[in-house]
């Protein structure tokens, strides 16, 4: 009789698997804070461009896209190890420096400050007291919550919020400063105008822009009906 092997050791496929010591409300809040770039970037990026489908929101989530590869490399190159909480954690096998979290948060919050005081684009025109009730406490809440729930050390932390805040700003200049002169290219492209691509960071007011239009098409539609 041939011998049963043992069970192999298994590991969940876990995106949201943010684990806090049993009956610490704080550590709960904070579990749900660390998932935030998950919102943002399911929520808001995804849902962006299925409804708005704006350059400038696309070049934002493709610079968060960039800085979360190049925190990848960095890990995979420097493979500093996590807290000595990595093993309750079960992330003793994933590197910690720079976090991942705190660069992203750092890059969403610095690209979206940049945008605001430029007042570039519909979703970022006079929203400062976005950036300075949301955004930014968002960031450091969960730059905080890293630490708290033992995934970071408070260097690797700070490491990754450097890093981000570093990237936001060139990326910000690379997209305002080089590549949003060929928005209008990429607006009346094939890619464009299948996919209803479009720029509106030269309309000073674009909701009121879109409001009186929405309106004068409902007239046109109504006219061309009673004709």
């Amino acid at each position: 009789m041939s011998e049963i092997p043992p069970h192999p050791t298994l590991k969940a496929v876990t995106l949201t698997h943010v684990r806090y010591r049993k009956g610490d409300q704080l550590g709960h809040f904070l579990a749900w804070v660390s998932l935030v770039p998950v919102f943002i970037g399911l929520g808001g990026f995804v849902s962006h461009f299925i409804f708005r489908r704006e350059l400038q929101g696309m070049f934002f989530a493709l610079g968060l896209l960039i800085s979360q590869f190049i925190n990848e490399v960095i890990k995979k190159s420097v493979q500093q190890a996590r807290p000595e909480t990595c093993a309750l954690l079960e992330m003793c096998d994933s590197h910690g420096w720079p976090s991942s979290h705190s660069q992203y948060m750092s890059f969403f919050a610095v690209y979206f400050t940049l945008l605001t005081y430029k007042k570039i684009g519909i979703l970022w025109r006079n929203q400062m007291w976005v950036v300075g009730l949301l955004v930014w406490p968002l960031a450091i809440l969960t730059m905080y919550s890293r630490v708290y729930l033992g995934y970071h050390t408070a260097a690797q932390v700070f490491a990754g919020a450097a890093l981000g805040a570093v990237l936001g700003g060139v990326w910000f200049s690379v997209v305002n400063s080089g590549l949003r002169c060929f928005f209008p290219v990429i607006e009346e492209s094939a890619f464009g105008r299948l996919f209803y691509v479009k720029d509106t960071s030269h309309i000073p007011n674009v909701l009121k822009f879109e409001y009186e239009n929405a309106r004068a098409a409902r007239k046109h539609v109504s006219y061309k009906r009673a004709d």
